[in-house]
């Protein structure tokens, strides 16, 4: 009996170990390397994929980016400013960019010359050919009262549904003033997947500016994970605010300050992250901070993204950041922090997605409250010492979540949870045949009783 033992624990076992290892890299071997193919295509004959979004750190900046060609061609963009009619043409910096099945040339112009509160008409042209006419409003410059529109991951497989539901959503805000997206607004870094996206935020991405922050599905994937230069040229202010290939970038609009992080990166590139964090949150003098980031820093799907946390959270706290924007996980989740007395203090968290997946998440302790099966966008308002964030559901875009802040300029900040009276939507149809699917029905039902005790 000894002998065999030994001979279980000297061959038998590490044979088993090893083909259990190979079992499992084979089921993940396409989640962490395999890319999704990218068909041929031929660039955009006429200027197209048109997207205007922020500039430098001034709040009136503007810039502009399109695709024209496979060839670099004279480019400019031709504003007109409706209060005198005056036409300013600012020319665009060209770079051809090859992706694996194919070639196009991007144009960025910088937009400078703006003034604030005023409603500009702008048109890109490319060499002789251009596009239609645009219109964009800049904002009085020093206001403490705006909003904006915040969405996390988009990756639209339903046929162009997400652009219906962000022109619905911006209907129903008219002040919003620019949308704001947690990564991963495109399924896949393929020209066909940004053919979509564009679609999706057709009519809204020309008329206000869009920030958008990188996710894991912008990446190709492999051992090292690589960010496309395809995605600083359509998102443009990467291009003069990355940090050692880092996409990060921060703006100050109005009382707010933005800081935009890449959480899809190894340890040695979050680490320098924190460091470009930490060194603009020292010197921030806004009254309200607020953070972007794919991953979240409190996983909802069990214990996902320690590094991110270990490296950002506590940076996060020490500078008063007030909210937190995150993706990734695919359901709404909002988590406040408390102090020892047990009052609400921030940063709030949020989680966020307007995809058509769903995941199953853990329902930690630590959250206020939860929403699965559905999509959401949010609404960020500021009205001067008050921040008013609100989550509604896309289907019929019903409100579903509200919290005010009250950060007085001398004083204890005030947090009141505005939905203790929104029921949380925590309907699930597990399939019967999939032990994942009836174990996660077994944990929502166990949610729900502790929410009732």
């Amino acid at each position: 009996m000894r002998i065999l033992l030994l001979f279980t624990l000297k061959y038998i076992m590490p044979v088993l170990v090893i083909l259990a290892l190979a079992v499992w890299l084979a089921k993940r071997w396409d989640v962490w390397f395999g890319n999704y193919p990218e068909q041929p295509y031929s660039a955009l004959a006429r200027p197209g994929r048109i997207l205007l979004t922020f500039g430098d750190e001034l709040e009136s900046s503007r810039n502009v980016s399109w695709q024209c060609d496979s060839v670099l061609r004279p480019s400019m963009v031709q504003t007109v400013c409706l209060a005198d009619s005056d036409t300013v043409c600012t020319e665009a910096v060209g770079e051809v960019f090859a992706s694996r099945r194919g070639r196009a040339a991007y144009y960025v112009a910088r937009l400078r010359h703006l003034e604030a509160d005023r409603e500009y008409a702008y048109r890109v042209v490319t060499d002789t050919m251009a596009s239609p006419w645009y219109r964009f409003q800049t904002y009085e410059v020093g206001r403490n009262r705006f909003s904006f529109l915040y969405v996390g991951d988009v990756q639209d497989t339903l046929c162009g549904q997400a652009n219906s539901f962000l022109r619905q959503a911006l209907s129903r805000h008219p002040a919003s003033e620019f949308v704001v997206c947690g990564g991963d607004l495109t399924e896949r870094p393929t020209d066909q997947h940004w053919a979509q996206s564009y679609r999706d935020v057709d009519s809204v991405a020309q008329a206000m500016p869009l920030l958008c922050v990188t996710g894991n599905h912008d990446y190709l994937k492999g051992l090292v994970r690589r960010l496309e230069r395809r995605f600083p040229l359509i998102f443009s202010y990467f291009l003069d605010s990355a940090v050692d290939d880092n996409m990060v970038y921060t703006l100050n609009y109005g009382p707010v300050q933005f800081f935009l992080l890449d959480s899809n990166r190894e340890l040695p590139y979050l680490l320098r992250q924190r460091r470009w964090l930490e060194s603009e949150l020292s010197r921030s003098h806004a009254k309200w901070k607020i953070l972007v980031l794919h991953h979240p820093l409190y996983s909802i799907k069990g214990s996902n993204n320690l590094i991110q946390r270990w490296v950002f959270d506590s940076v996060v706290r020490r500078y008063g950041v007030d909210l937190v924007l995150q993706g990734h996980e695919h359901a709404y989740a909002r988590m406040t922090m408390h102090d020892r007395q047990g009052r609400a203090v921030t940063p709030v968290y949020t989680v966020s997605h307007c995809s058509p997946k769903n995941y199953r998440i853990a329902f930690s302790r630590r959250f206020d409250r939860f929403g699965i099966s559905s999509r959401y966008y949010q609404t960020v308002e500021i009205l001067e010492d008050t921040m008013i964030l609100a989550a509604y559901e896309v289907y019929g875009h019903t409100l579903y979540d509200s919290l005010r802040i009250v950060k007085p300029d001398h004083g204890v900040v005030r947090i009141k949870d505005l939905a203790k009276d929104i029921p949380e939507y925590l309907e699930y149809t597990p399939n019967p045949n999939k032990r994942k699917d009836l174990k996660f029905a077994r944990r929502i039902r166990a949610y729900k009783m502790r929410r009732k005790d």
